[in-house]
């Protein structure tokens, strides 16, 4: 399996979950809203994700395409690592490439972390029944934002969540440049507004996750 095949799967893969991170911030924002307003909704959207048979497909992409991601991330941070040029005296690695380039091995550790234990407290729980039960709501529908006004009304996991969200902001904006490029766009004006859009991108996502369970557990 060649070295272009791996980094466009991780381009693909990695570009689908960006979309996915929109969704999922929208979702989180309803936890800005007054508390039984907040609480109907979020609810309401849970189960549409659950029990919608056409998102419960796409959720399934979700699923594998994580896992691709970090399989051909590994593959590809290894095979660099075995490759990197350290017999040589000069080397100028870190003139032409950015810190976020640079350590995106330790990157996507950290963000692992965070998907591992961000799944424990919510997936694995709501979705598999482990742990502590998950209630229902007035509408009959499973009090998702129970479980996640708890969560986000514990300081630690409060600072642990918004503190990974820095290297999730590194990991897309330098991320997103380059799938571009690994999926084959070169145009020069293109990959400056691509370049751009990365990093507005990066800190709206990255900015909105991280201070939303402040917001939640000061309300």
């Amino acid at each position: 399996m060649n070295l272009f095949f791996r980094k466009s799967m991780i381009a693909a893969t990695g570009l689908f979950l960006c979309l996915f991170l929109i969704v999922h911030l929208s979702a989180n924002c309803i936890l800005l809203l007054p508390e039984e307003m907040a609480k109907e909704m979020y609810n309401s959207y849970s189960t549409l994700l659950r029990e919608n048979p056409l998102i419960k497909i796409v959720a399934y992409a979700l699923y594998l395409s994580i896992i691709l991601h970090v399989i051909y991330a590994l593959l590809v941070t290894l095979r660099n690592r075995k490759a990197k040029p350290d017999k040589y005296a000069v080397n100028h690695t870190k003139e032409n490439s950015s810190w976020a380039s640079q350590n995106m091995g330790l990157i996507g550790v950290l963000i692992l972390l965070f998907i591992v234990v961000h799944l424990a407290n919510f997936w694995a729980r709501i979705k598999l029944g482990m742990g502590e039960g998950v209630g229902v709501d007035s509408y009959g529908n499973k009090d998702v934002y129970k479980v996640t006004s708890s969560l986000f009304h514990n300081i630690y996991y409060v600072i642990f969540y918004s503190l990974l969200m820095i290297p999730l902001g590194f990991h897309l904006h330098h991320g997103l440049k380059s799938a571009f490029k690994t999926l084959g766009f070169y145009h020069k004006t293109g990959l400056k507004f691509i370049s751009k859009a990365a990093l507005i991108y990066a800190l709206i996502v990255s900015i909105l996750f991280g201070i939303i369970p402040f917001i939640v557990y000061f309300k």
